[in-house]
């Protein structure tokens, strides 16, 4: 499985800018979708206005976590594809102050605003989730999606961050991390 090398700096840069040592494993997980499982074309983007590549009806899938480091205030939540748009990869959602208390997201629910989450910018300038839109005849792209557990107030940080600069206000306040890939291609 190749990732680009921005994903990987991201995800690692997080996890070692917080120094600290786990009681738990933080664990993100999906109902509907294993580790390296395939998303279902519902979970496309659906924007067929934007991009022809949209054959779906851009649905979230459900997301679960677990196993939450001490002294987590808030959580991000990050979906990349690495080999869209090369070199730089594509961003196509960027959420955060998600309070500690929630411990996930049903269907659809990252589909649209909610006062669970701040929505960022993905690259589609979007604050919430936009599904994947791979061309067709290619093969399968990989959607990386990241859990960040922080200690900063769920309402810290303004909305509108791109993935850059949520990465960096997460500098230090990182308290763990866990990542879930799916992948999909055009059908």
């Amino acid at each position: 499985m190749k990732y680009g090398l921005g994903s990987l700096m991201l995800a690692g840069g997080l996890v070692l800018s917080s120094g600290v040592a786990y009681a738990d494993v933080l664990m993100l997980t999906s109902s509907a979708i294993p580790d390296n499982g395939t998303l279902a074309i519902k979970n496309a983007c659906s924007d067929k206005q934007r991009s022809p590549n949209c054959v779906g009806e851009n649905i979230s899938p459900p997301l679960a976590w677990s196993g939450v480091p001490e002294g987590t205030k808030s959580f991000a939540l990050l979906l990349f594809d690495p080999e869209g748009r090369a070199p730089a990869g594509v961003s196509h959602m960027v959420v955060y102050g998600i309070p500690a208390s929630v411990t996930g997201f049903a269907e659809g629910e990252l589909s649209q605003p909610s006062d669970k989450f701040v929505g960022g910018k993905s690259t589609m300038e979007k604050a919430v989730y936009f599904g994947p839109g791979t061309p067709p005849n290619t093969d399968w792209h990989h959607y990386t999606w990241t859990l960040v557990a922080t200690d900063l107030d769920p309402k810290a940080l303004q909305p509108g961050l791109t993935r850059e600069e949520l990465a960096a206000a997460l500098k230090d306040h990182v308290k763990g991390s866990a990542g879930l890939v799916t992948r999909f291609k055009h059908p």
